[in-house]
């Protein structure tokens, strides 16, 4: 499977350019920015057009010059960025969307699923877990052993996925749902309302 994470040469390769770009939009030479940061003109040329490596003690000085975040000097993906740190994936229909990279603990999903659902009696699974649903947008049958539900939007459910299972969208509109889900005995937990202020009586 491809990594979409740049290799570090080529995210090296690419600091000399935001560099340069950066002093040229301030219009200040490399006379200038070497009296401003103690960086010899020689070095900042280096750096620039890439024959010089950079490193922490370079950097540091030019992003604080520059007014600039040093992930912006190095290229680094805004965090939660989903254009970059998330993929979605098809399966059987049913559009996934990973929210969490960490490996272990709570994995949070959005799931998209088309109107009408699959005909037949789904057939419902049983595995080791706990399981948060939250439901975005459309309505979600979710069937829990004998019992049978429909979640609105809005509406929550949670529960321990040894206890037979399924959920999706027989409805006649897409759904969207939010899904916590984390290891045997991690329960997630969740506050319908706010406590009550408590009032001393004087």
């Amino acid at each position: 499977m491809a990594d979409d994470t740049a290799a570090p040469d080529e995210v090296l390769t690419a600091v000399g350019p935001r560099l340069r770009a950066l002093r040229q939009q301030r219009a200040v030479t490399l006379a200038q920015l070497s009296a401003a940061t103690g960086i010899s003109v020689s070095t900042l040329s280096r750096l620039e057009s890439g024959g010089r490596r950079p490193t922490l003690e370079l950097l540091l000085p030019l992003a604080r010059f520059h007014r600039v975040p040093l992930d912006d000097l190095v290229g680094a993906p805004e965090t939660g960025d989903p254009r970059v740190r998330l993929r979605s994936v098809d399966r059987n229909g049913v559009t996934i969307v990973p929210l969490t990279r960490r490996p272990g603990g709570v994995q949070a999903y959005k799931m998209i699923y088309p109107p009408g659902g699959r005909p037949g009696e789904p057939e419902q699974q049983v595995h080791e877990g706990y399981e948060w649903l939250y439901v975005l947008s459309g309505r979600c049958r979710l069937l829990l052993g004998s019992h049978e539900l429909t979640l609105e939007a809005g509406e929550v459910a949670e529960f321990d996925t040894r206890t037979p299972h399924w959920f999706g969208n027989p409805y006649d509109r897409p759904l969207e749902i939010l899904s916590l889900f984390g290891p045997q005995g991690e329960r997630l937990h969740v506050r319908a309302r706010p406590s009550p202020v408590r009032r001393d009586v004087g």
